[in-house]
């Protein structure tokens, strides 16, 4: 059975990508008894001992996670990558790493770092390079993760339109914290979203998801991806 390979992007960083990762890697492990993998590329910011997402996702699901390179500034990897004079993995290396892991688990998500264009190698890959180089063998899904409010439409267009360039077709848009209390501009962006980009929304996770206990969160998380 060929693994089913879920790439997660982000339309920017801050619209709650890691929590939809979680999400998703809940409510595939529901379905697959367990054989789900989390893979995290590349990790910046870890140099003031805060956890990094693929050990918020752990923390969120019990999920195995792999987290391959990280990085102690909170900076796009490359460019953290040149100011510690460090060298890091290129992207077919992360490539390899994850078809090594679809032979042995049903589903893989790959959560990326900040938008889909944001470099993750000294040699300008970005998230779309992999995703891309991915589907060259495997199943690819990529989700893309999006804001609520005010400006989302644009931001998530451009996203969809770079995917769409390289021959990929998102298989859907999720709201990664949709507020409580929503104005005008989010309600309306409900519909506006998947309407602008030809792309479902299958999912809308609510604010404050994340600081769930695991238990209530995994309990939860398939009614928040109803189209995944």
């Amino acid at each position: 059975m060929t693994a089913r390979v879920v790439v997660v992007t982000g339309t920017s960083t801050g619209v709650g990508k890691t929590v939809v990762t979680a999400a998703l890697a809940a409510t595939a492990t529901a379905s697959t008894n367990g054989r789900v993998v989390v893979v995290k590329p590349v990790q910046t910011g870890t140099g003031d001992g805060s956890p990094g997402d693929a050990a918020v996702v752990h923390a969120l699901t019990g999920c195995a996670v792999h987290e391959l390179t990280t990085l102690d500034e909170p900076l796009a990897p490359d460019t953290a990558a040149r100011r510690a004079g460090v060298s890091i993995p290129p992207v077919a290396d992360h490539a390899h790493h994850i078809r090594d892991l679809a032979a042995h688990h049903d589903t893989v998500v790959v959560e990326g770092a900040g938008g889909l264009l944001v470099r993750l190698d000294a040699a300008g890959g970005t998230l779309l390079d992999l995703a891309v180089e991915l589907a060259e063998t495997l199943p690819v899904e990529v989700v893309v993760v999006t804001a609520a409010g005010l400006g989302t439409l644009n931001h998530t267009e451009l996203t969809v339109d770079a995917l769409r360039a390289r021959g990929l077709e998102p298989a859907g848009l999720v709201i990664g914290s949709w507020p409580t209390e929503p104005d005008l501009a989010e309600t309306c962006n409900l519909d506006d979203l998947p309407r602008v980009t030809g792309v479902p929304l299958i999912g809308v996770v609510p604010a404050g998801a994340g600081a769930l206990a695991r238990a209530d969160f995994c309990a939860q998380a398939a009614s928040w991806l109803l189209g995944f």
